[in-house]
C-alpha cells in the first residue's frame, strides 16, 4: 500500500489543498492520501490559528465522500510538541507490513529539512514528494547535503517547465520526487482575511467548510468564538 501523507495546519483547508492532493495522487499513483492537521501550539492561540479540533473537523467535512482521502488526528492526540519523525514512526508501526510512506511537502519547507528533528532517520523511513511553491526554485534544492550533486541540471528543467516531475533516488532506497504543479490561486491567509472583512468565500472552500467557519465564527475578531 502506497500512502501519501499530507501534513499541515489546514487553517482552513480549501479547494487548493484538495486540488494538490488529487493531482499528486493521479501523478504518483497513491492508494490513499492521509491528511494530518497539526496540533495546537504550546503558546496561546491567536485569531489567525483556529483550535486544532476545529481544523480537524473542517478537514473531515472537506473529505467526506472521497474514499481515496482520509484524515488522522494522530498529532492532535500526542502530548507535548509534535515532530514529523514521531508521526512517521507511528504510521509505519501502525500500518500493514507492505506500507510505503511518502510525505507531501512544499518546496520551501523541504529546504529546511536539515534543521528538523532526526532528518537522517526521516529519510530512511519514508520518501518525500516536494511540491512547487511560488517564489522558490527547485534549483535551490541542489544545495541540500543529502541529494546527489549531479541533480542541478535536472532541477533546473523543472523550473523552466521542460520537465514536470523528477525522481531522485536516495541511498536508503527511498525517493525524493519533485513535482511542478500549476500554482494555486487560493491561500488560507487570504481566506482568513476575507472572513474578517465579511467578503464572499465562493469558489474557495468546500461548502461544508464554509458553513462550519461561519457557524462557529472562526477567524473573527471576537475572542469568545465558539468551537467544538
Amino acid at each position: 500500500m502506497h500512502l501519501g501523507v499530507f501534513g499541515g495546519s489546514f487553517n482552513p483547508i480549501h479547494l487548493g489543498h484538495l486540488a494538490i492532493a488529487r493531482q499528486t495522487r493521479e501523478r504518483l499513483g497513491f492508494d490513499r492520501i492521509l491528511f494530518i492537521p497539526t496540533g495546537d501550539p504550546p503558546h496561546k492561540h491567536s485569531r489567525d490559528l483556529a483550535p486544532a479540533r476545529d481544523r480537524f473537523e473542517m478537514v473531515r467535512l472537506a473529505l467526506a465522500g472521497t474514499p481515496e482521502f482520509d484524515v488522522s488526528d494522530i498529532e492532535l492526540r500526542r502530548q507535548g510538541k509534535s515532530y514529523t519523525i514521531d508521526t512517521v514512526r507511528d504510521l509505519a508501526r501502525q500500518g500493514p507490513p507492505d506500507l510505503r510512506l511518502s510525505f507531501l511537502i512544499g518546496l520551501d519547507a523541504f529546504k529546511d529539512l536539515p534543521s528538523w528533528r532526526e532528518p537522517e532517520a526521516l529519510l530512511s523511513l519514508c520518501s518525500f514528494v516536494v511540491l512547487s511553491r511560488p517564489g522558490h526554485t527547485f534549483q535551490s534544492l541542489a544545495a541540500l547535503p543529502f541529494l546527489p550533486r549531479n541533480t542541478h541540471e535536472s532541477l533546473a528543467a523543472l523550473d523552466t517547465g521542460t520537465h514536470t516531475q523528477l525522481a531522485i533516488p536516495l541511498p536508503s532506497g527511498h525517493t525524493v520526487t519533485c513535482l511542478a504543479l500549476p500554482p494555486s490561486p487560493i491561500s488560507a491567509s487570504a481566506i482568513r482575511e476575507r472572513v474578517r472583512h465579511g467578503a464572499t468565500l465562493a469558489n474557495l472552500l468546500p461548502p461544508p467548510v464554509e458553513s462550519y467557519i461561519l457557524t462557529h465564527q472562526l477567524y473573527r475578531e471576537d475572542p469568545n468564538r465558539t468551537h467544538i
